[in-house]
């Protein structure tokens, strides 16, 4: 079988920092390929690429500069007609990036974001859709530019991409490399000192969100939360995911932020049930994740009446 071409996508609005990111990544040694690298690139903007550089690398460019001409016809033209070993992709962010369709001898190898990070807030707020499928699609997101801000304002950015991928990795720089954003104990809405700590419904998404990022916090304590239960056919006999419905881009766009959950009545649970629970957490190794992540083992559950207002917000 004919071994797959492996494609970095790299998305991003206008002036985020792609172009600049892409020339460090490719000047790097441990990037170098003595193949040819296929750039495509996108949206133009004002930083340029150096192109006799990018030549001493063997990369060539093509611009793609219409979304139509996105598509596999000419993907397949231009492999044909470099050969490459390996495509760089420079996405254009106002691009629907849900249905990339690539030619079958290309795989997705890395989907990473730049974000500008003086200008987030103001994406985020009006452009929220599109980022928000930007970031479901990628592994890591590099918000660069943040010498001016706020840690406490940084830390909310974090928790608001991380609300619509956990897994996603945010690196955050300012002009000196990169800023390390701990979160302390007293910085959350609810006591970790607690001997139960409760989890309110107005809390439920920050405590998601700093759950998935900061696992070791929660390790070895007990906590109260009420959510919904979602059993799917096929689950383990003592199996169930927790969690509730939320809304990060608009109301037509909710999403079940979930964690999966160890429990030896799970069985008889109804899927969307609303229960009462209390639980420690693990960090470890889960198929449904892919990896680790949070698992809650569940010491005592009762069914509970819907709240009254389910829906996390995270706008």
């Amino acid at each position: 079988m004919e071994e797959k071409k492996q494609v970095y996508l790299i998305y991003g609005f206008l002036e985020s920092g792609k172009t600049q990111f892409i020339q460090f990544t490719l000047s790097q040694d441990y990037f170098y390929s003595e193949d040819t690298t296929l750039l495509i690139v996108c949206e133009e903007g004002e930083e340029e690429y150096d192109e006799k550089e990018l030549k001493k690398r063997n990369v060539v460019i093509e611009v793609l500069d219409d979304f139509t001409d996105f598509n596999v016809t000419t993907l397949k033209e231009l492999d044909e007609k470099y050969q490459p070993g390996r495509i760089l992709v420079e996405y254009n962010g106002t691009w629907d990036c849900k249905n990339i369709v690539l030619p079958d001898n290309w795989e997705i190898q890395q989907q990473l974001i730049t974000a500008d990070g003086s200008t987030f807030e103001t994406y985020f707020a009006n452009m929220r859709v599109l980022f928000a499928d930007m970031i479901r699609n990628s592994e890591l997101l590099i918000m660069n530019r943040c010498d001016q801000i706020e840690t406490k304002n940084l830390t909310g950015f974090k928790r608001s991409i991380k609300s619509i991928n956990p897994g996603i990795e945010v690196v955050v720089e300012d002009s000196e490399g990169e800023i390390d954003l701990p979160v302390e104990d007293e910085d959350l809405p609810f006591d970790l000192k607690a001997p139960l700590v409760e989890i309110k419904p107005g809390d439920f998404g920050i405590w998601f969100v700093d759950m998935w990022d900061n696992p070791g916090r929660y390790a070895g304590k007990k906590f109260h939360v009420k959510a919904m239960a979602m059993r799917e056919s096929g689950m383990a006999r003592n199996a169930f995911v927790a969690g509730r419905p939320a809304m990060n881009c608009c109301a037509e766009d909710l999403i079940f932020m979930g964690v999966f959950c160890k429990y030896n009545g799970a069985d008889k649970l109804v899927n969307r049930q609303w229960i009462d629970m209390v639980f420690s957490i693990m960090d470890e190794y889960n198929e449904e994740y892919d990896g680790n992540g949070p698992v809650l083992y569940v010491q005592e559950l009762k069914e509970s009446a819907p709240l009254a207002d389910p829906i996390v917000n995270m706008v």
